[in-house]
């Protein structure tokens, strides 16, 4: 995957690579379907990583299990994340709405709609975009078009659970139902491939995506996620 490799120390692995393309911020996430990384391995990567120029680094969104290796090797909470499910036995109609499989050409349209739907933070690149689409087993890329790229979304199954990984609507077009018709063909796929929950994640205050995930029918899981980050040199990593 462009721009991410795998660091290993024993039997453990973590991917990392940069953070939305700078070079100065390391990205740091477990391995689908391996057992939570050690604070050794966590130290380990960091030492790799802080030898290699960056600054800081910040992990993926990560479970309470997850983020204990790390929070041992030294992170912190830099971000809160409401973590949601639902089962999938009964799904809500959608309305029609103009979605097909993304493509290749339709991937610059993509991450200019994507800037403008998040914050700096949380904004894809190339690489980031890429990441989405293989950090799962099985992945579907849909997009709305009428002329131009309207909305997106990423969805991901790993044997019987499904991911929401990615949703983004032109803020221009907000209110119209992508956002709904998009999730649902996600999870309407999942259910066919045979996963029987789906979970998704969003940024604590996004009040607009919580509601519209709650109306679709996910509930609040007790524990949230977290990304965590870390300082790895002797300055300050600023913007």
């Amino acid at each position: 995957m462009p721009g991410l490799r795998v660091v290993r120390w024993g039997t453990e692995r973590l991917r990392v690579g940069p953070w939305r393309g700078d070079q100065r911020l390391a990205y740091v996430a477990p391995v689908a379907e391996t057992p939570p990384a050690s604070a050794g391995m966590v130290q380990r990567c960091c030492e790799v990583l802080a030898g290699q120029g960056y600054l800081e680094a910040v992990t993926g969104a990560l479970g309470v299990a997850e983020q204990q290796g790390f929070l041992a090797a030294g992170f912190h909470v830099r971000e809160e994340l409401h973590l949601l499910s639902r089962h999938l036995d009964s799904l809500p109609l959608a309305s029609a709405a103009p979605i097909r499989s993304g493509r290749r050409r339709d991937r610059d349209q993509v991450l200019a709609l994507d800037a403008r739907a998040f914050p700096p933070f949380w904004r894809l690149d190339h690489a980031g975009l890429a990441e989405a689409l293989g950090a799962t087993r099985h992945a579907r890329f849909r997009v709305v078009v009428r002329e131009r790229v309207l909305g997106y979304a990423v969805s991901g199954r790993s044997g019987a659970r499904g991911y929401v990984q990615r949703l983004a609507v032109d803020p221009a077009c907000e209110g119209r139902g992508l956002g709904r018709s998009l999730v649902l063909d996600g999870l309407r796929w999942m259910r066919r491939r045979g996963a029987d929950r789906a979970v998704v994640n969003t940024q604590v205050g996004n009040e607009r995506a919580l509601r519209l995930y709650q109306h679709l029918g996910f509930r609040l899981e007790p524990s949230g996620l977290a990304v965590l980050t870390r300082r790895l040199g002797d300055r300050e990593l600023t913007s």
